[in-house]
């Protein structure tokens, strides 16, 4: 059975390189994102093949791929161009924490390793529902901005409010969040984040630095809560923005310990 299987996987988003590498299935690798960072270990063993919304064509053809790995609507014009020239490609839109799960499940199947796979997502899905026992103590639960963009304002996805709540945190735009689209989580005016006043803002932004220094110098947002007491965070995009392993497992964890210690100095 083992040659039916995909042999060489181009894997144009990094959670699914992660998730291979944590299933001891790396060597099915022969293409990666350029943005991969986790583990570190990818980018010095594989090929760079692609940025999010391009990819070097040529050179994944060059690759013969039997197989190759993709995610969302932002990458329907890569994925066409393959298809267009005889490569499978499996692209999916998962945007909520129970479609990672089954994301990761699928991609687990598709390399031999369903029973593997299944173990260890039980062994984040045990952890969730830990962190979530822990946060449930907490007496009083901090109003969250996360920002996934700055210029414009943009709120977060819908995995990262979901692990938020989690985490024992309630996302000031739970509306927003269910908007797969980013542009339509984006944010008309600055003064509607001051008005919802976040207790803590934590920052993730793909592709450069969050400055907390920057949040705290807008103007109109010296009495924001969280600029008021200095809770403004960043967390990398690597270890929340990318709907695989990194967020069940060290994002919602570095939430958790944010909104802990908050509420342990209120408590």
């Amino acid at each position: 059975m083992q040659h039916l299987l995909p042999q060489r996987i181009v894997c144009l988003t990094e959670e699914t390189t992660e998730w291979l590498y944590l299933l001891g299935q790396e060597a099915r690798i022969v293409g990666i994102s350029g943005y991969t960072v986790r583990p570190r270990r990818a980018r010095e063993e594989k090929p760079k093949v692609s940025a999010f919304l391009s990819a070097k064509i040529d050179k994944i053809l060059a690759l013969k791929p039997d197989c190759v790995f993709g995610f969302s609507d932002l990458q329907a014009d890569i994925a066409s161009l393959l298809i267009k020239a005889g490569v499978q490609v499996t692209v999916f839109n998962q945007r909520s924490v129970d479609e990672i799960f089954s994301v990761l499940y699928q991609v687990a199947a598709m390399v031999g390793q369903s029973e593997q796979g299944m173990a260890q997502l039980l062994r984040m899905r045990t952890e969730l529902d830990a962190i979530a026992q822990k946060a449930a103590g907490f007496k009083r639960r901090p109003r969250v901005y996360f920002e996934e963009w700055d210029e414009p304002h943009m709120s977060t996805i819908r995995w990262v409010s979901e692990l938020m709540r989690m985490a024992g945190g309630d996302d000031i735009f739970p509306e927003l969040a269910l908007q797969s689209m980013g542009r339509d989580r984006i944010i008309a005016s600055g003064q509607t984040i001051v008005e919802r006043a976040p207790d803590i803002i934590i920052g993730s932004l793909c592709g450069k630095k969050f400055r907390p220094e920057k949040v705290a110098a807008r103007p109109g947002w010296q009495d924001v809560p969280a600029v008021r007491t200095g809770q403004i965070f960043e967390i990398k995009s690597a270890d929340i923005l990318q709907p695989g392993p990194a967020a069940l497992t060290d994002g919602v964890a570095q939430m958790h310990r944010i909104f802990s210690q908050w509420e342990a100095l209120r408590a």
